[in-house]
């Protein structure tokens, strides 16, 4: 152990690592050196899968920066990873007599690189920038690693640096294969946690702001606002002995119902239990708990107590607005429990458990057709219609609504996915018609495989996989990680 006198009079120097394209890949190629260059026989070839490599790895190490659109999770991808991918290179040109294409970017997308990767999803993009950055295109001169990027010719070290500081374009989301939406996305969510952290280390005996008559109210009383607010509003349990008594057939869409009444019903208990618990608190009748406390603070500053969070679905909102979200799910409930009729298109983003719906649209179909579930798969048809438009439920299937695409859009003119509209980070889709098919009758030629998500930070709150149409290559939307969301 160090003696503390020694460290406080110790000059600190620290070693961060480089940020931005330009940094990164310079700093990848600086691993090598002249030697390295000349140590293959096959001298064209290893050059140009090393300077691959290299772009390869500035990209997946700086594309963490854009959060949950860049990796669901992020993963320590190190020098080590770079060299001895090199190092397998050299090796594997040498033992053959022609480039094996895919055994080496199995080898790094896999392996090297891959040995981080724990999420399906991530995966799939690793091996897509294999594929884009490692193919037989990049010896005849024609393979761009990004936008007006080029591979070089053959050349040394010195020349792969030159050829960096010329022709690499600015910093920017195109440079890893993103729209540039991404870095607007990424610059909003820095901002926001920074101002977040402010609010969070303001004096708790600061003013909380001006009322409407242009008094200050202070922090009790805003507390005291909120909480009687939410207390009005909030609406009373549903009554499951009723709910219960209505439902002669269980069908799987009628289970799904009172199951997310059930999950409501706790979620409300829990609400209305804290904040009687924290009023009496307030009055002095109960003394003030941590639990009480942590209550105050996340009313104060317009977050989601965690109690509440435990016991209700991911969502990202500020509390006012979560608050509207929950009364919104609240009557789409009810109004489905009071006939437990298949509402006209049932908005997948408010339920608890949306895959429980898409399972009991496969239920559905099985039991009217007689296939086995687990041979079947559920097909999407993205209709030109809002919800207002439908004149009831399907047949077969249902309806759903509320879906967000990020990354791209969905065009429905042509009926495809299509770019971006810059500074629209997410765009509503229309009405999707989901039905339950075989396996076999599946086509997905054509088709993205996108994934669904609850909300923006992804990862865990996978939903389930819809095909859409699309004209471009797939792996483009998989470089751009789009992605539907059931939340803004």
């Amino acid at each position: 152990c160090i003696p503390q006198g020694i460290l406080e009079s110790a000059i600190k120097i620290t070693n961060e690592a480089p940020t931005g394209m330009y940094a990164n890949f310079h700093k990848a190629l600086d691993n090598f050196d002249q030697d390295t260059m000349e140590r293959c026989s096959k001298e064209n070839e290893f050059k140009s899968i090393l300077f691959a490599l290299c772009y390869f790895h500035a990209v997946v190490a700086e594309r963490r920066k854009f959060g949950p659109i860049g990796w669901n999770r992020r993963y320590p991808f190190n020098n080590g990873d770079l060299t001895i991918s090199v190092d397998v290179l050299y090796n594997y040109l040498e033992a053959n007599s022609k480039v094996p294409w895919e055994d080496l970017r199995y080898l790094f997308g896999e392996i090297m690189y891959g040995g981080h990767i724990t999420d399906d999803w991530d995966r799939r993009l690793c091996r897509s920038y294999l594929e884009t950055y490692i193919n037989p295109d990049m010896f005849d001169g024609e393979l761009f690693l990004a936008p007006l990027f080029l591979i070089p010719p053959n050349s040394d070290y010195k020349g792969y640096h030159q050829y960096i500081d010329e022709y690499l374009p600015a910093e920017s989301p195109s440079l890893y294969g993103l729209h540039s939406n991404a870095e607007i996305d990424f610059l909003t969510t820095t901002s926001e946690a920074l101002f977040k952290t402010v609010l969070e280390l303001q004096p708790r005996d600061a003013g909380a702001g001006a009322a409407e008559g242009g008094s200050i109210t202070t922090r009790e009383e805003k507390i005291k606002s909120v909480l009687d607010d939410i207390t009005g509003r909030l609406p009373d349990d549903f009554n499951m002995t009723e709910l219960f008594a209505k439902t002669e057939e269980k069908t799987p869409y009628t289970v799904v119902a009172l199951q997310e009444c059930e999950r409501m019903n706790t979620l409300l208990k829990e609400m209305r239990r804290s904040l009687k618990e924290l009023d009496s608190g307030l009055k002095g009748e109960l003394t003030v708990t941590a639990d009480m406390e942590a209550l105050q603070e996340s009313l104060y500053l317009d977050q989601v107590p965690k109690t509440w969070e435990l016991r209700a679905y991911p969502s990202l909102f500020p509390l006012g607005t979560w608050f509207i979200d929950l009364l919104n799910r609240f009557k789409d409930l009810e109004l489905w429990t009071s006939d437990f009729q298949l509402p006209y298109a049932v908005t997948l983003g408010y339920l608890f458990n949306p895959q429980s719906f898409l399972t009991a649209i496969m239920q559905t179909t099985a039991r009217k057709n007689e296939w086995p579930l687990d041979r079947m798969c559920l097909s999407v048809d993205i209709t030109k219609r809002t919800k207002d438009e439908l004149g009831g439920a399907p047949r077969e299937g249902a309806y759903i609504w509320g879906l967000y695409l990020e990354g791209a859009r969905w065009d429905t003119q042509t009926s495809q996915l299509t770019e971006a509209k810059l500074k629209e980070i997410t765009s509503a889709m229309p009405v999707i018609f989901v039905k339950a098919i075989p396996i076999d009758r599946m086509d997905t030629k054509g088709m993205y495989e996108c994934p669904v998500y609850k909300i923006k930070t992804r990862g865990a709150h996978f939903v389930w996989t819809f095909y859409l149409k699309t004209k471009e290559r797939p792996s483009k939307w998989v470089l751009g990680g789009v992605a539907l969301l059931l939340q803004k």
